[in-house]
């Protein structure tokens, strides 16, 4: 429900699945677990991501337990400015996504008609 309401009417959610732990997220997992990080090992724009990835983002507060640091396929960054604070999840999230989705020609195709004009 809570998922449905953030997404307004941006579509469809998808498939939402818990899993009870690590292991079973991980045997679930299809592709490459790519964790954003802020102890991310490559920067977002170097980094070549695949179709079946798996896009993982930690807490906030405290970001992910150092078992799943260690156990993720690839850590990625987002590089920032000197001295700036690293983006809420959400910002990190649709910034990962929408590279991932560009990069993988994913990205939803572009309707004008769907767009009021402002001329």
């Amino acid at each position: 429900k809570a998922i449905r309401r953030a997404a307004l009417d941006y579509g469809d959610p998808g498939e939402v699945v818990r899993h009870p732990d690590w292991s079973a997220f991980r045997a679930a997992a299809r592709g490459r677990i790519v964790l954003f990080t802020t102890r991310g090992a490559s920067p977002l724009h170097d980094f070549a991501f695949a179709p079946d990835d798996v896009l993982l983002f930690g807490r906030e507060s405290s970001g992910v337990p150092d078992f799943v640091h260690a156990a993720a396929d690839a850590r990625v960054i987002i590089p920032l400015s000197r001295g700036r604070r690293s983006f809420n999840l959400t910002v990190s999230a649709a910034i990962g996504l929408s590279e991932a989705l560009r990069q993988t020609g994913r990205f939803p195709a572009f309707h004008p008609q769907d767009y009021p004009s402002h001329d």
